[in-house]
C-alpha cells in the first residue's frame, strides 16, 4: 500500500496522545479517518477539528477490550465506507499502582484493554482485509521503562503486545496484510507515516 488519500483508517484511543495526533496527521494526508474511543466526548473533539480542516472523519465509541464492542466497531466502520484499508491500535490504560499494592481489577483491566483489545481488534479487522486482499495494522507500544515507576500491568501489556504483533505479522502476510510495532510518543506520526511511503 502507497500513500494515504482515500484509505480508510480506524485508530482506537484517538481521543488523547499519540492516537489524536495520529487521527490529525492521516486525515490531512486524505485519510478517512474513523476515530474510536470509550470517551465521547474526547473522540468527538477530534472529528470536529478535523471536519473543521475540510477532513473526513467519523467518531465511533465502543470499548475495544469487550468482544462484543469490537466486533460492532468494525462492522460499523465496514458498513459505512464498505472497506477497512488500516487498523491502528493505540487503546491503553496505564495504571501507577506499585506492585504490591495492585487490585486485582487494575491488573486484567490493563491486560483486557492493551492486549486483549488490540487482540480482538486485529482479529475483527483481519477477517475484512483477508476478504479484501490487502491491509495495514499498526500497533503503538511503549515498550521504554527507564523513568517508569509502579506499572509492572502496563508494561507486562506492553511486552506482550510486542510479541504478539510480531506473531500476528508471521500468520496474517500470507492474506497480503502487514502487521507492524510503532513506538508513541513524539516521533510516532513520522514513524507511521513512513511506512505509507515504502515500496
Amino acid at each position: 500500500m502507497t500513500g494515504l488519500s482515500g484509505k480508510v483508517v480506524l485508530i482506537t484511543g484517538a481521543g488523547k496522545g499519540s492516537g489524536r495526533a495520529l487521527a490529525r496527521a492521516l486525515a490531512e494526508r486524505g485519510a478517512i479517518v474513523a476515530a474510536n474511543d470509550i470517551s465521547p466526548v474526547n473522540v468527538e473533539e477530534v472529528v470536529d477539528q478535523i471536519l473543521a480542516q475540510g477532513g473526513r472523519a467519523k467518531a465511533y465509541v465502543e470499548d475495544v477490550a469487550k468482544k462484543l464492542g469490537a466486533q460492532n466497531l468494525i462492522k460499523q466502520v465496514e458498513d459505512e465506507f464498505g472497506r477497512l484499508d488500516v487498523l491502528v491500535n493505540h487503546a491503553s490504560v496505564r495504571p501507577h499502582d506499585a506492585l504490591l499494592d495492585m487490585d486485582e481489577w487494575d491488573w486484567h483491566r490493563t491486560l483486557d484493554v492493551n492486549l486483549t483489545g488490540a487482540f480482538l481488534m486485529t482479529q475483527s479487522a483481519g477477517r475484512v482485509m483477508q476478504s479484501q486482499g490487502s491491509g495495514v495494522i499498526i500497533n503503538l507500544v511503549t515498550l521504554s521503562q527507564e523513568s517508569a515507576g509502579n506499572e509492572a500491568a502496563f508494561a507486562a501489556s506492553m511486552q506482550g503486545l510486542a510479541g504478539f504483533t510480531s506473531q500476528a505479522a508471521r500468520e496474517l502476510s500470507p492474506y497480503g496484510i502487514r502487521v507492524h510495532l510503532a513506538e508513541t510518543g513524539e516521533e510516532a506520526v513520522e514513524k507511521v507515516l513512513a511506512l505509507f511511503e515504502e515500496k
